[in-house]
C-alpha cells in the first residue's frame, strides 16, 4: 500500500479552520478542538501537519500534572537541562516556544502546539489554565485533539472555552473519501461495486477502509484485476476487515 496523505474532506475541513485561526480577529482567541471518533483520521491527519510544519505534538495522559505535562513539554524541546521548580519550568516552556513560533513567522509557516487525547485534561482545570496561560501569553495557536466530548467539558471551564476560535469534527468518511484513499493509497484497481461495499463494511471508519485497502491490494496484486479492476465477485468469500465490535472476519459475500 502506498505511503500517501490522502485530503479528505475531514482534513481539508481541518486545514480551512487553521487558516481561520491564523487570520483571528481577537488574538487571544487561539485555541482550536479537533474532535470526533477514534479510527476517523484525526491522530493521523494531526502527526502529518506537525511534521510539515516543525510544530510540537504531545499525547496527554490519563494521569498528567501540571508538572507532568511541563516535563513531557520540555522534552519534546529538547530541553536537556530542565529546571527544578515549576515556575522556572514553566518560563523555559513559554521562552521555548515562543522562539519557534517567532521562526516560524519569520519563515511564513504556520505553528502550533498539539496536545491529542485531550479529553484526559478536558476536566483538569490547573492543566487547562497552564495551556490558557502559555497561549496568551505568546498568542500561540494550541490544538487540543480529543474524542467527542472536549468542547462539552471545556463549558465548565469558560475563561478557557471562550478562547476556542476554531472547532473541527471529524465524520465518517463518505463514498467519494472512499474512492480517494482506495485512489491514492491502493497499488491495484478497485472496482465501483467493491469500493461501495467497503464503505458499507467500514462504516465510514478510516482504519477499516485502510484495513480493507490492504487486503483487497494482497488478493489484486495475485491476479489480474483487468479494467474495472478487483470486483466483489473476484474477491466473493474472502475476508476484507475485522468487525469492530466482535474482531470476526467479514467476508465479501457471494452475489447470485
Amino acid at each position: 500500500m502506498r505511503n500517501t496523505f490522502v485530503e479528505t474532506s475531514n482534513v481539508k475541513r481541518f486545514l480551512t479552520a487553521l487558516s481561520a485561526l491564523e487570520q483571528r480577529g481577537a488574538q487571544e482567541a487561539c485555541l482550536a478542538v479537533v474532535d470526533g471518533l477514534p479510527g476517523l483520521g484525526k491522530t493521523t491527519t494531526l502527526k502529518h501537519w506537525v511534521a510539515q510544519h516543525g510544530a510540537v505534538y504531545l499525547r496527554a495522559k490519563k494521569e498528567w500534572t501540571p508538572a507532568w505535562f511541563m516535563n513531557e513539554l520540555l522534552e519534546e524541546l529538547r530541553v536537556n537541562t530542565p529546571p527544578h521548580s515549576f515556575q522556572k519550568k514553566f518560563q523555559k516552556v513559554v521562552q521555548e516556544l515562543a522562539l519557534r513560533n517567532a521562526s516560524a513567522q519569520m519563515a511564513r509557516r504556520n505553528f502550533a502546539l498539539v496536545i491529542d487525547e485531550a479529553d484526559h485534561i478536558s476536566k483538569k482545570e490547573t492543566i487547562l489554565e497552564t495551556v490558557r496561560d502559555i497561549s496568551d501569553i505568546i498568542e500561540l495557536p494550541i490544538i487540543l485533539v480529543g474524542m467527542g466530548k472536549v468542547n462539552d467539558h471545556l463549558t465548565r471551564f469558560p475563561q478557557v472555552a471562550s478562547r476556542v476560535s476554531q472547532k473541527v469534527r471529524f465524520e465518517k468518511a463518505s463514498i467519494d473519501d472512499v474512492r480517494l484513499l482506495i485512489e491514492k493509497r491502493c497499488e491495484v484497481r478497485v472496482a465501483t461495486d467493491l469500493a461501495s461495499f467497503v464503505l458499507k463494511v467500514s462504516q465510514g471508519y478510516n482504519r477499516e477502509v485502510l484495513e480493507a485497502i490492504a487486503n483487497i491490494e494482497r488478493f489484486g496484486l495475485r491476479m489480474d484485476p483487468g479494467e474495472e479492476g478487483v470486483t466483489m465477485h473476484d474477491m466473493a468469500g474472502m475476508p476484507i476487515v475485522n468487525d469492530r465490535h466482535t474482531n470476526q472476519p467479514i467476508l465479501v459475500p457471494e452475489l447470485f
